[in-house]
């Protein structure tokens, strides 16, 4: 991975101390600033309150597990919006989905080659820059009965609350609503949304709107703003 500045940081909560001597090692060569820890609930207790560019989080943890973690990070505090990586030792696409629908980004499966880590972190990152340097135009608010997406402060409120969404899950929720009534297929958002990242599969974007749906939906089992468009994608409705 090139091109890492200095001041990004990056949280490691790893257990397994060889695995936390390598991560610190490469990362550091990326250019990160790396803070790490074995201890689930320590990692917490750090992220409520001291924001980082990345989290790099192990599944099985003591005191605290990764998902129940990354879950926790995701509810509130410093870190709603940071990139997480998951990293696991199970392999099984349930276990994966865990992981995403917990609020991780991406995942890695144990044992993993550096590089395919390295270029994981890349793609996040790349991301979170691209979208911080155009985070900082004007565009139109979106509104569909109790919902209002700002773009311009990265805000979404539902029935006047605010509600916290991931940078993914913005991002996502975004592409769909300022396009009301046009069906994006899984491929399409993909390209749009995780355009640089070869890691992601269409079975993201499915976690990801289930997400979506728990978080602005009156029912997420039968969605009024994000509709299925049976055997094509997903569509935002078109109309208040």
């Amino acid at each position: 991975m090139a091109d890492a500045p200095g001041s990004w940081r990056v949280l490691v909560v790893e257990d397994e101390l060889p695995v936390r001597e390598l991560l610190r090692l490469h990362l550091g060569l990326a250019g990160f600033e790396v803070e790490e820890t074995g201890d689930g609930r320590e990692a917490l207790e750090r992220a409520r309150d001291t924001p980082f560019d990345l989290v790099i989080l192990d599944v099985m943890l003591p005191r605290l597990d990764g998902v129940s973690l990354c879950r926790a990070l995701r509810a509130r505090g410093a870190n709603t919006a940071t990139p997480i990586l998951m990293v696991t030792a199970r392999d099984a696409e349930s276990d994966k989905v865990v992981g995403l629908e917990s609020g991780a980004d991406d995942y890695v499966t144990k044992p993993f080659g550096i590089r395919e880590l390295l270029a994981r972190v890349g793609a996040l990152m790349r991301r979170h820059r691209r979208q911080a340097d155009h985070g900082g135009g004007t565009a139109r608010h979106v509104t569909a009965g109790r919902l209002r997406l700002d773009p311009d402060r990265r805000e979404v409120t539902v029935r006047g609350q605010p509600v916290e969404l991931t940078r993914q899950e913005f991002d996502l929720l975004h592409q769909l609503a300022r396009q009301p009534g046009l069906v994006y297929s899984r491929a399409a958002l993909l390209q749009k949304v995780w355009s640089d990242d070869v890691y992601v599969t269409e079975r993201t974007v499915d976690s990801v709107i289930s997400r979506l749906r728990k978080k602005i939906e009156h029912d997420p089992q039968d969605p009024e703003l994000i509709l299925t468009a049976w055997g094509v994608g997903y569509k935002f409705v078109d109309g208040e």
